[in-house]
C-alpha cells in the first residue's frame, strides 16, 4: 500500500467534496494508496510543497509569483465556488459603488478571483469600492458584519449554500464568481521537486479522484447525500438545489482540463498579480485535454 499526504487550502464543498466521495467510497484503498488528508490552510508554501494538494488556485499563484513548479494532474472544476452576497438595501452590483465589501486577501487566489469579478462587473476594486480584507473560514464573521451593517457586501465560499444563506439572513445573492471567471481551482497537483508526477502513490490518488468525479456524475443521489453530509444544516431539497446549480453542471467527469480556459485564466491571474512573465500553461496542466476542448 502506497501512502501520500493530501492537503486542502480551504473548507467547503469546493475543496472537500471529491476527496470526501473518494474516501467514503473506499476508492483510495481500492487503488492501493493510503491518503492522509491534511489541513494546509495555515501552512507555509514550503510545507505544502512536500505534499499533494487539492488547492490548485494557491498552487498556481505560487507558480506565478515564486516560480514553484507545481504540476496539475487532475481538475475537479474550473468554476470557483465563491459568491457575492449583499445587504438587502443593495439591489444590484452597481449599487455597491462606494460601499464596504468583505474580500479575501488580494495576493490569494480567491482574492484575485474577487477583484477580477468586480472589474468584470464594472467596479474598480481599488477605487469604486471600499475593500475590507478578511480571513476566510466558515464565513460566519462575514455574515455577522453584514447583519451589523459594518459590511455592505461580502464574498463567501462553499461552506454555505448561497441561496439558503441569503434567504435566511435577509441578503441578496448578486453574483456567482464562476459565472464571470473560470479558473481550475481544485483537483490534484504536486511539486516535482519533492514528489514525482508519476509516483505510484500520485497515480493512485489521481485514479481515485477521477473515480469520485465519475460517481458524482453518474450517481447524483449518492453525491447529494455526501454534499448534505458536508453541510448538514441543509435540507435534502436544499442540498439537491445546491448540487444541481453548482456541482452537476460544472464538475468534470474525468479530471481533465480545457486548455483554452486554462490559458485565459492564468493570463488574467498573472495580470492581476502584476506578473509579467507568464509560464506556458501546458507546463502547469498535465491532465489529458478534455475531448472537444479548445487548443
Amino acid at each position: 500500500m502506497h501512502t501520500i499526504d493530501l492537503t486542502y487550502a480551504g473548507l467547503g464543498i469546493h475543496e472537500e467534496l471529491v476527496a470526501y466521495v473518494a474516501d467514503q467510497q473506499n476508492y483510495y484503498e481500492q487503488e492501493g494508496v493510503h491518503v492522509a488528508l491534511r489541513d494546509g490552510r495555515a501552512w507555509d508554501g514550503e510545507r505544502i510543497r512536500r505534499t499533494a494538494t487539492i488547492g490548485l488556485g494557491r498552487a498556481v499563484v505560487s507558480r506565478l509569483t515564486d516560480g514553484v513548479p507545481w504540476t496539475v494532474l487532475c481538475v475537479n472544476t474550473d468554476r470557483p465556488l465563491f459568491w457575492l452576497l449583499a445587504r438587502d438595501a443593495c439591489a444590484s452590483v452597481e449599487e455597491l459603488k462606494g460601499r464596504r465589501i468583505g474580500i479575501h486577501p488580494p495576493q490569494t487566489a480567491p482574492g484575485c478571483f474577487s477583484r477580477i469579478v468586480l472589474s468584470r462587473l464594472g467596479l474598480d476594486p481599488d477605487h469604486d469600492v471600499q475593500p475590507v480584507v478578511m480571513t476566510p473560514g466558515d464565513y460566519g464573521c462575514h455574515l455577522r458584519k453584514l447583519a451589523q451593517r459594518s459590511l455592505d457586501a461580502a464574498f463567501v465560499g462553499s461552506t454555505l449554500a448561497p441561496e439558503v444563506t441569503a434567504e435566511e439572513n435577509g441578503l441578496r445573492l448578486l453574483a456567482f464568481v464562476g459565472d464571470y471567471f473560470r479558473f481550475p481551482t481544485v483537483g490534484v497537483a504536486v511539486d516535482p521537486t519533492h514528489i514525482a508526477p508519476d509516483d505510484p502513490a500520485v497515480l493512485a490518488l489521481v485514479r481515485a479522484s477521477r473515480r469520485a468525479l465519475r460517481t458524482i456524475r453518474d450517481q447524483p443521489d449518492l453525491a447529494v447525500r455526501y454534499l448534505n453530509a458536508l453541510i448538514p444544516s441543509l435540507s435534502t431539497a436544499e442540498a439537491l438545489q445546491y448540487f444541481e446549480r453548482y456541482v452537476a453542471p460544472y464538475f468534470t467527469a474525468d479530471g481533465r482540463h480545457d486548455p483554452g480556459v486554462c490559458a485565459q485564466a492564468v493570463s488574467s491571474m498573472a495580470e492581476e498579480l502584476g506578473v509579467s512573465t507568464v509560464p506556458d500553461t501546458a507546463d502547469i496542466y498535465r491532465t489529458e485535454p478534455a475531448e472537444g476542448s479548445a487548443a
